[in-house]
């Protein structure tokens, strides 16, 4: 594995990290992880802060990033974030923002036009915010050329018509509006279910728990393994303690079983696992311990929080 600051080769894939936010998200561990205690983030410290928890005013921090990867020939997204402009009313975090996302894609080489395939993890709001960009008074796609790889799964249990309940509460409103269906009736949204293939490097498996939909990434290049696990980790205390889910987990049994599963996977193959949120190295290798697992080493990227 060959690294520089804000590149990973594995393989013949080219992953590289594009900045959209890094800080607070102004929770508590409690708030954020009602299953985990107070004891555990402190014993965890001195790895968890300054990086992924700031003791000092007890918040969690997470990043909200994209990876863009070069596969066969292919630039592909793995998720959007939350996107500039967009009315949040009841998730006023990620309300009308205003970065310099494109700005960065662009400084790592890709223009919204240069991109073949986006893959949504899962369809909250801080995963598909750039799928559309405001033009004039309209959402329009923000990658005109590529194909939106979306989880058929994801795609029915929020859409609007469907009258879903969901922990999230009203949390995800007006996202399928402004950051699906304009994607979609530009002909652009492929819908996939169970396992689906990309390339010969990339392929894309249902994990769900998080949301009905959430999927994982799976990369075999080589002799490397990564997996990009979208919200099936938000912090990496959960490698650690992975039966403490998110708040926003809307199947908590189905969310611990598949976490388990997959951290199985990643510590039998050695696999770096890249969750959506972490700041700091950005994703980590995991390890058995016993009947536990532990991080054994952090991703090659430089130290962002």
């Amino acid at each position: 594995m060959k690294s520089a600051p804000e590149e990973i080769i594995l393989g013949d894939v080219s992953v590289t990290r594009i900045k959209e936010f890094y800080g607070s998200v102004e929770m508590t561990p409690a708030e954020f992880f009602p299953g985990s205690t107070p004891q555990s983030w402190e014993q965890h410290r001195d790895w968890l802060a300054p990086d992924f928890w700031n003791p000092g005013t007890n918040e969690v921090r997470v990043a909200l990033q994209t990876w863009l990867l070069r596969s066969g020939g292919r630039t592909i997204l793995v998720d959007t974030g939350a996107g500039n402009h967009k009315e949040r009313p009841y998730a006023p975090f990620w309300s009308h923002r205003d970065t310099d996302f494109l700005d960065n894609l662009a400084a790592a080489g890709a223009r919204p036009q240069d991109v073949d395939l986006v893959v949504n993890t899962h369809l909250h709001t801080d995963h598909v915010g750039w799928n559309t960009r405001l033009d004039g008074r309209s959402w329009v796609p923000t990658f005109p050329n590529a194909t939106y790889l979306i989880p058929q799964r994801d795609f029915d249990f929020w859409n609007p018509a469907n009258n879903n309940p969901s922990v999230f509460g009203r949390g995800n409103q007006n996202v399928f509006e402004d950051s699906v269906t304009p994607v979609r009736d530009a002909g652009l949204v492929q819908l996939w279910d169970g396992v689906h293939r990309i390339d010969g490097n990339l392929k894309l498996e249902l994990a769900p728990g998080h949301t009905p939909g959430s999927s994982v990434l799976h990369l075999e290049s080589g002799s490397d393994r990564a997996l990009f696990v979208g919200d099936l980790v938000h912090t990496p205390h959960q490698i650690v303690e992975p039966d403490n889910n998110s708040c926003f987990c809307e199947d908590p049994a189905e969310a611990r079983a598949t976490r388990q599963r997959l951290f199985g996977l990643a510590a039998t193959t050695g696999a770096l696992v890249f969750p959506a949120h972490l700041p700091g190295p950005g994703g980590v290798q995991v390890e058995r311990r016993g009947t536990r697992f532990a991080i054994s080493d952090w991703a090659g990227f430089s130290r962002i929080s």
